[in-house]
Protein backbone atom coordinates (compact mmCIF):
# COMPACT_ATOMS: atom_id res chain seq x y z
CA UNK A 1 0.00 0.00 0.00
CA UNK A 2 2.94 2.26 -0.40
CA UNK A 3 2.54 2.60 -3.69
CA UNK A 4 4.88 0.53 -5.74
CA UNK A 5 2.47 0.45 -8.57
CA UNK A 6 2.32 3.92 -8.97
CA UNK A 7 5.39 4.57 -8.96
CA UNK A 8 6.27 1.86 -11.36
CA UNK A 9 3.30 2.98 -14.15
CA UNK A 10 4.51 6.57 -13.30
CA UNK A 11 8.26 6.02 -14.58
CA UNK A 12 6.94 4.08 -17.33
CA UNK A 13 4.83 7.16 -18.42
CA UNK A 14 8.09 9.54 -17.95
CA UNK A 15 10.50 6.95 -19.34
CA UNK A 16 8.07 6.76 -22.28
CA UNK A 17 7.61 10.56 -22.75
CA UNK A 18 11.46 10.77 -22.77
CA UNK A 19 11.73 7.78 -25.19
CA UNK A 20 9.26 9.55 -27.47
CA UNK A 21 11.59 13.33 -27.20
CA UNK A 22 14.40 11.28 -28.34
CA UNK A 23 12.84 9.87 -31.42
CA UNK A 24 11.55 13.17 -32.38
CA UNK A 25 14.76 14.60 -32.31
CA UNK A 26 16.37 11.86 -34.36
CA UNK A 27 17.92 9.44 -31.36
CA UNK A 28 17.29 5.75 -31.16
CA UNK A 29 15.52 4.72 -28.25
CA UNK A 30 13.90 1.36 -27.88
CA UNK A 31 10.19 0.60 -25.92
CA UNK A 32 8.98 0.78 -22.19
CA UNK A 33 7.69 -2.59 -20.88
CA UNK A 34 6.40 -3.42 -17.52
CA UNK A 35 6.28 -6.97 -16.14
CA UNK A 36 3.26 -7.12 -13.43
CA UNK A 37 4.99 -9.39 -10.81
CA UNK A 38 2.35 -8.78 -7.92
CA UNK A 39 0.74 -11.62 -9.16
CA UNK A 40 -1.67 -12.15 -6.46
CA UNK A 41 -2.51 -8.43 -6.29
CA UNK A 42 -2.35 -6.71 -9.93
CA UNK A 43 -3.04 -3.47 -10.19
CA UNK A 44 -1.09 -2.42 -13.31
CA UNK A 45 -3.24 -2.71 -15.99
CA UNK A 46 -6.22 -1.41 -14.14
CA UNK A 47 -4.04 2.03 -13.67
CA UNK A 48 -3.70 1.96 -17.80
CA UNK A 49 -7.42 0.69 -18.75
CA UNK A 50 -6.38 -2.57 -20.00
CA UNK A 51 -9.39 -4.47 -20.97
CA UNK A 52 -7.89 -6.55 -23.87
CA UNK A 53 -6.56 -10.08 -22.61
CA UNK A 54 -2.91 -10.82 -24.39
CA UNK A 55 -2.67 -13.10 -26.87
CA UNK A 56 -0.77 -16.10 -26.98
CA UNK A 57 0.74 -18.13 -30.76
CA UNK A 58 1.06 -21.31 -28.60
CA UNK A 59 4.83 -20.64 -28.03
CA UNK A 60 5.19 -17.06 -26.77
CA UNK A 61 2.35 -14.58 -24.90
CA UNK A 62 2.30 -11.20 -26.41
CA UNK A 63 2.40 -8.38 -24.07
CA UNK A 64 -1.01 -5.59 -24.46
CA UNK A 65 0.39 -2.46 -25.42
CA UNK A 66 -1.35 0.54 -23.12
CA UNK A 67 -2.28 4.00 -24.79
CA UNK A 68 0.76 5.82 -25.30
CA UNK A 69 2.56 2.25 -26.81
CA UNK A 70 3.97 0.82 -22.81
CA UNK A 71 3.45 -3.02 -23.11
CA UNK A 72 2.59 -4.92 -20.16
CA UNK A 73 2.14 -8.34 -19.09
CA UNK A 74 0.17 -8.93 -15.77
CA UNK A 75 -1.76 -12.38 -14.72
CA UNK A 76 -4.79 -10.24 -15.09
CA UNK A 77 -4.14 -10.07 -18.53
CA UNK A 78 -4.88 -13.58 -18.53
CA UNK A 79 -7.95 -14.28 -16.69
CA UNK A 80 -11.07 -14.40 -17.96
CA UNK A 81 -12.34 -12.58 -14.85
CA UNK A 82 -9.98 -9.70 -13.54
CA UNK A 83 -11.64 -10.28 -9.80
CA UNK A 84 -11.26 -13.91 -9.58
CA UNK A 85 -8.44 -14.39 -7.25
CA UNK A 86 -5.27 -16.18 -7.72
CA UNK A 87 -4.50 -18.95 -4.93
CA UNK A 88 -0.90 -20.50 -5.77
CA UNK A 89 1.91 -21.41 -4.02
CA UNK A 90 5.92 -20.38 -3.59
CA UNK A 91 7.14 -22.53 -6.13
CA UNK A 92 4.22 -21.80 -8.98
CA UNK A 93 4.22 -17.84 -8.39
CA UNK A 94 8.16 -17.86 -9.22
CA UNK A 95 7.58 -20.37 -12.26
CA UNK A 96 4.70 -17.81 -13.52
CA UNK A 97 7.12 -14.19 -12.92
CA UNK A 98 9.98 -16.49 -14.72
CA UNK A 99 7.51 -17.59 -17.71
CA UNK A 100 6.59 -13.65 -17.92
CA UNK A 101 10.25 -12.90 -18.82
CA UNK A 102 11.34 -15.51 -20.80
CA UNK A 103 7.78 -16.64 -22.53
CA UNK A 104 7.16 -13.51 -23.74
CA UNK A 105 7.32 -11.17 -26.90
CA UNK A 106 8.60 -8.04 -25.42
CA UNK A 107 10.39 -7.04 -28.49
CA UNK A 108 12.81 -3.92 -28.70
CA UNK A 109 12.86 -2.90 -24.88
CA UNK A 110 14.74 -0.28 -24.10
CA UNK A 111 13.66 -0.37 -20.25
CA UNK A 112 11.35 -3.07 -18.44
CA UNK A 113 9.88 -1.95 -15.31
CA UNK A 114 9.27 -4.73 -12.94
CA UNK A 115 6.44 -4.30 -10.04
CA UNK A 116 6.92 -6.19 -7.36
CA UNK A 117 4.73 -7.47 -4.64
CA UNK A 118 5.90 -5.97 -0.97
CA UNK A 119 8.28 -7.89 1.73
CA UNK A 120 11.29 -10.36 0.77
CA UNK A 121 9.33 -13.07 -0.09
CA UNK A 122 9.50 -15.61 -2.96
CA UNK A 123 8.58 -13.44 -5.84
CA UNK A 124 11.01 -10.58 -5.08
CA UNK A 125 13.36 -13.55 -4.41
CA UNK A 126 12.77 -14.99 -7.67
CA UNK A 127 13.16 -11.78 -9.19
CA UNK A 128 16.50 -11.00 -7.83
CA UNK A 129 17.54 -14.81 -8.83
CA UNK A 130 16.38 -15.42 -12.28
CA UNK A 131 15.99 -11.89 -14.51
CA UNK A 132 18.99 -9.72 -15.33
CA UNK A 133 18.24 -6.90 -12.85
CA UNK A 134 20.29 -4.08 -13.31
CA UNK A 135 18.75 -1.99 -9.83
CA UNK A 136 15.74 -1.87 -7.78
CA UNK A 137 13.81 1.31 -6.56
CA UNK A 138 12.24 0.89 -2.99
CA UNK A 139 9.23 2.85 -2.28
CA UNK A 140 8.52 3.51 0.78
CA UNK A 141 6.32 6.10 2.85
CA UNK A 142 7.56 8.67 5.57
CA UNK A 143 6.24 6.59 8.59
CA UNK A 144 8.98 5.90 11.58
CA UNK A 145 8.45 2.50 11.03
CA UNK A 146 9.94 2.47 7.15
CA UNK A 147 13.61 2.43 8.12
CA UNK A 148 13.35 -0.94 9.01
CA UNK A 149 11.46 -1.68 6.31
CA UNK A 150 13.78 -0.03 3.51
CA UNK A 151 16.91 -1.54 5.80
CA UNK A 152 15.72 -5.05 5.00
CA UNK A 153 15.08 -4.63 1.64
CA UNK A 154 18.61 -2.73 1.19
CA UNK A 155 20.35 -5.47 2.96
CA UNK A 156 18.17 -8.16 0.65
CA UNK A 157 19.69 -6.70 -2.64
CA UNK A 158 22.76 -6.72 -1.09
CA UNK A 159 22.75 -10.29 -0.39
CA UNK A 160 21.36 -10.83 -4.31
CA UNK A 161 24.49 -8.42 -4.94
CA UNK A 162 21.87 -6.37 -6.63
CA UNK A 163 22.53 -2.65 -7.07
CA UNK A 164 19.99 -0.46 -4.90
CA UNK A 165 19.42 2.89 -7.19
CA UNK A 166 17.51 4.68 -5.16
CA UNK A 167 15.01 5.38 -2.53
CA UNK A 168 11.39 7.23 -3.40
CA UNK A 169 9.27 8.62 -0.78
CA UNK A 170 5.22 8.38 -1.67
CA UNK A 171 2.88 10.21 0.72
CA UNK A 172 5.59 12.68 1.07
CA UNK A 173 3.23 15.85 2.23
CA UNK A 174 0.20 17.01 1.02
CA UNK A 175 -0.96 20.90 0.24
CA UNK A 176 -3.30 22.46 1.64
CA UNK A 177 -6.01 23.87 -1.15
CA UNK A 178 -6.41 26.63 0.69
CA UNK A 179 -3.47 28.04 1.83
CA UNK A 180 -0.95 26.54 -0.03
CA UNK A 181 0.91 25.19 2.94
CA UNK A 182 3.05 21.81 2.80
CA UNK A 183 1.20 19.28 5.72
CA UNK A 184 2.88 15.87 6.93
CA UNK A 185 0.05 13.99 7.02
CA UNK A 186 2.21 10.91 7.87
CA UNK A 187 4.60 12.53 10.47
CA UNK A 188 7.97 13.85 9.59
CA UNK A 189 9.90 12.37 6.33
CA UNK A 190 13.21 9.79 7.52
CA UNK A 191 13.87 8.90 4.10
CA UNK A 192 16.55 11.81 3.90
CA UNK A 193 18.42 10.33 6.90
CA UNK A 194 17.69 6.97 6.46
CA UNK A 195 18.93 6.92 2.51
CA UNK A 196 22.13 8.80 4.17
CA UNK A 197 22.85 6.02 6.19
CA UNK A 198 22.85 3.92 3.71
CA UNK A 199 24.54 5.75 1.10
CA UNK A 200 21.61 5.67 -1.46
CA UNK A 201 19.80 8.43 -3.34
CA UNK A 202 16.45 9.94 -2.73
CA UNK A 203 14.88 9.79 -5.79
CA UNK A 204 12.01 11.63 -5.45
CA UNK A 205 9.18 12.63 -2.80
CA UNK A 206 5.73 12.09 -3.94
CA UNK A 207 3.11 14.14 -2.77
CA UNK A 208 -0.94 12.80 -1.77
CA UNK A 209 -3.24 13.80 -4.30
CA UNK A 210 -6.44 12.29 -4.55
CA UNK A 211 -6.53 13.33 -8.27
CA UNK A 212 -3.77 10.61 -8.67
CA UNK A 213 -5.56 7.72 -6.82
CA UNK A 214 -8.85 9.10 -9.38
CA UNK A 215 -6.94 9.02 -12.52
CA UNK A 216 -5.40 5.56 -11.58
CA UNK A 217 -9.53 4.16 -11.09
CA UNK A 218 -10.00 5.77 -13.97
CA UNK A 219 -7.38 4.15 -15.86
CA UNK A 220 -6.03 7.17 -17.22
CA UNK A 221 -2.28 7.24 -15.11
CA UNK A 222 -0.76 8.40 -18.24
CA UNK A 223 -2.63 11.95 -17.58
CA UNK A 224 -0.85 12.39 -14.11
CA UNK A 225 1.07 15.46 -13.97
CA UNK A 226 4.05 15.11 -11.63
CA UNK A 227 7.02 17.09 -12.03
CA UNK A 228 8.19 15.54 -8.84
CA UNK A 229 8.53 12.31 -10.70
CA UNK A 230 10.87 13.45 -14.19
CA UNK A 231 13.81 13.86 -12.16
CA UNK A 232 13.47 10.69 -10.67
CA UNK A 233 13.12 8.89 -14.26
CA UNK A 234 16.21 11.13 -15.62
CA UNK A 235 18.57 9.74 -12.59
CA UNK A 236 17.79 6.22 -13.28
CA UNK A 237 18.36 6.83 -16.77
CA UNK A 238 21.78 8.24 -15.82
CA UNK A 239 22.49 5.33 -13.41
CA UNK A 240 21.45 2.52 -15.10
CA UNK A 241 24.20 4.27 -18.28
CA UNK A 242 26.59 4.10 -15.55
CA UNK A 243 25.64 0.40 -14.57
CA UNK A 244 25.77 -0.83 -18.63
CA UNK A 245 29.49 0.43 -18.87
Amino acid sequence: GVGKSLVTTLLAVAKNRAAKRQTANGAESGGIAILDADITGPSVPNAFHLLTMAESDGTLLYPVKTQEGISVMSINLLLGNQTQPVVWRGPVLASAIRQFYSEVAWGEVDTLLIDCPPGTGDVPLTVFQSLPIDGIVIVTSPQDLVKMIVKKAYNMAGMMNVPVLGVVENYSYMTCPDCGKKLSVFGDSHVDEVASELGIDVLGKLPINPEFAEKVDWGVCYEIELPEIEPAAEKLKGLLTDIEK
